[in-house]
């Protein structure tokens, strides 16, 4: 009797902590099984936001009024925009390069350098193509989510992707900008992206798993940027059809004997 009582005691023990280690092991996505390199870059790179990059986007927007963040905002939005062109033209998407052509044009002279987006108001509003969609649009897979020090997430495909896309930036081929001064215009891009998601910081934090809401959120915003915002349900009629297939009660067994799909596990 007490030999039973000790060996259930036992069995209790050592499932316990299996569970406890599945609950800190990783969460095993296809698309990310490179996650327990991912994760402790992730944690680098928030301690290295939390320390470094949040207070400098802090202090950016104490010191910059609304209006003259806005302005910097539209002159990288323009400055990099032949990207977005170029992209229109490999994607075939003929008319959307001819308009946003237009749109560099206007804003180059008439706004200023781009600081000020008169094109929006012509109807011509802002695009954002790369490389990475571009392989997207032709078939390329996504390949494995990576998350890079300092560089934050992407994936095989948007990597070589960005590789190709410094090819399409003006500053490469402008002599009279130095590479100090490319350096000083990337920090200054990047710092006045990230004042732009002060306001999400919450709600990353609140989350029981950062590093997976970070992960679903890009390959997400990536998939919808793919499909310019219309991603087709993956094997959403297969899917259908599995579930129509298992509840159906064939005409000869009673409802009763049909059994029902138990809820999914929760994240």
């Amino acid at each position: 009797m007490l030999q039973g009582t000790v060996r259930r005691l036992a069995a209790l023990m050592l499932v316990t902590l299996a569970l406890t280690g599945c609950a800190h092991s990783p969460t095993y996505d296809p698309s990310d099984p490179l996650e327990r390199i991912n994760r402790p870059i992730f944690t680098f790179n928030q301690k290295a936001d939390q320390y470094v990059l949040r207070p400098v986007a802090v202090g950016y927007t104490k010191v910059l009024p609304a209006t003259a963040r806005k302005g910097v905002s539209n002159f990288f939005d323009n400055l990099f925009y032949p990207t977005t062109i170029i992209n229109d033209l490999l994607q075939a998407k003929f008319k959307q390069t001819g308009k946003d052509t237009l749109r560099f044009i206007l804003n180059t002279t008439i706004g200023l350098a781009g600081f000020i987006d008169v094109a929006t108001g012509q109807g011509l509003p802002l695009n954002n193509e790369d490389l990475g969609q571009t392989f997207g649009r032709w078939g390329v897979g996504q390949g494995w989510y990576l998350m890079l020090p300092l560089l934050g997430p992407t994936t095989n495909r948007d990597l070589v992707g960005t590789v190709g896309d410094n090819w399409t930036e003006i500053l490469q081929y402008t002599d009279n900008v130095t590479w100090p001064e490319r350096i000083a215009l990337k920090g200054v891009e990047v710092v006045d992206d990230r004042s732009k998601l002060l306001g999400p910081d919450n709600l990353i934090n609140e989350q029981l798993d950062p590093y997976v809401f970070f992960r679903t959120a890009y390959l997400e915003r990536r998939r919808a940027l793919v499909y310019d915002g219309n991603p087709p349900a993956e094997d959403m009629d297969f899917d259908d059809e599995e579930e129509e297939d298992a509840t159906a009660v064939p005409a000869d067994e009673p409802a009763a004997t049909v059994p029902t799909a138990s809820p999914a596990p929760a994240p």
